[in-house]
């Protein structure tokens, strides 16, 4: 019980369930692609179902699905990655809890950033693993530094994610080489959250695995992809780990969902990957612009679809007023205590997961209401 009294729920998740419960209400609350996925996926689910593949696969996966990753990954960053050190799991969820299990023990430090995603933390506590937390700012562009790495000795393992959320930031190569052999030379092993790559809109970002084969590498074919419902994630990792996490998937989940191993098969459209990371972008310019000229937004997000926007010229208390403007105007957003307590009533978290029109009139009910 007492790791439950651990595990915070997330306030976006009440605020998504009174928006849903209302009429007319813009949604810049929850991550969620709107994005239909590639016909190509549809298709491939379809014959799949009809052709009666509805058996487990082996637990690490379809190896066809774990070899097209690892084309992938030769394709987009020129890294080969053997498909036998790729692990399918049930969305990027699974594959946190999988390493967590594998990585450490009872009692050990994992850290993190602050903010950051807040599944993380809770992982963590339901495994016994306690979280520390790194707070990162504008300063470093929302990085976390090798220094802040050496200030918490005994740290087992360092979690960031390229690009973030909740800012959008992506980090460059000379940083993502600089904590990777911090975390070596500290003893930790790196884990890098990549599952917005492919939603870059300047510069594409960089694996950690361009810069060792000791690191964990987590991703899923919920974001770029489009198919958050599939819930299909994936793990790359060091060739020792790959049996430890074998076992482990046996006795979690056994094996991630058969339909949709063979649907994702179909998701490696480059044409439709570009064309959705075009559409992301376009919208990430427009809102990006017309919130900077209501807020304080200390980043451009490079990357993912989320907007980081400091409100404290209008609130000391984001908590209320995200439910205010959900109350009066119909307009949903994320409190920015969702993903720490650094600085967090300060902020909310915009998405831009809805059409360009959908956008323009949550924008529009803001300026009024704060006009």
């Amino acid at each position: 019980m007492s790791r439950l009294k651990s595990v915070t729920p997330f306030l976006v998740m009440d605020i998504l369930r009174k928006a849903r419960s209302l009429k007319d209400v813009i949604h810049f609350e929850i991550g969620e692609p709107d994005v239909p996925p590639a016909d190509a996926v549809k298709q491939a689910l379809s014959q799949a179902a009809l052709e009666g593949k509805v058996g487990y696969t082996e637990s690490l996966g379809l190896w066809e699905l774990r070899q097209a990753i690892a084309d992938f990954y030769q394709r987009r960053y020129g890294v080969t990655v053997a498909a036998e050190r790729i692990a399918i799991t049930v969305g990027t969820s699974g594959a946190f809890l999988i390493t967590y299990a594998i990585l450490l023990s009872a009692g050990e430090r994992l850290l993190l950033t602050d903010p950051a995603y807040p599944c993380y933390k809770n992982f963590a506590h339901l495994l016994d693993i306690k979280p520390v937390f790194a707070p990162i700012d504008a300063s470093t562009d929302y990085q976390l530094t090798p220094q802040q790495i050496r200030d918490y000795p005994g740290i087992r393992a360092v979690q960031i994610s390229s690009p973030s959320n909740p800012i959008g930031n992506v980090y460059p190569a000379a940083s993502l080489k600089a904590l990777i052999e911090t975390c070596e030379a500290q003893g930790a092993t790196f884990i890098s959250d990549e599952i917005y790559h492919g939603l870059t809109y300047e510069e594409p970002a960089h694996t950690a695995l361009e810069f060792s084969d000791q690191v964990i590498v987590i991703n899923s074919f919920s974001k770029y992809f489009s198919l958050p419902g599939l819930r299909l994630g994936w793990a790359i990792l060091p060739p020792n780990q790959v049996r430890n996490a074998e076992k482990v998937i046996q006795n979690l989940f056994i094996a991630a969902p058969t339909l949709s191993q063979y649907g994702a098969l179909a998701a490696f459209d480059e044409a439709y990957l570009r064309q959705t990371t075009e559409t992301y972008r376009q919208r990430r310019d427009y809102l990006y612009q017309a919130l900077s000229e209501l807020f304080e937004i200390e980043t451009r997000p490079q990357g993912a679809f989320y907007i980081w926007a400091n409100v404290e010229k209008y609130t000391d208390d984001s908590v209320l007023f995200a439910k205010q403007l959900l109350d009066e105007i119909r307009v949903a957003t994320t409190p920015g205590l969702d993903f720490g307590q650094n600085q967090a009533h300060k902020y909310l978290r915009f998405a831009y997961t809805r059409d360009l029109a959908h956008l323009q009139e949550g924008v529009r009910r803001l300026q009024q209401f704060l006009r």
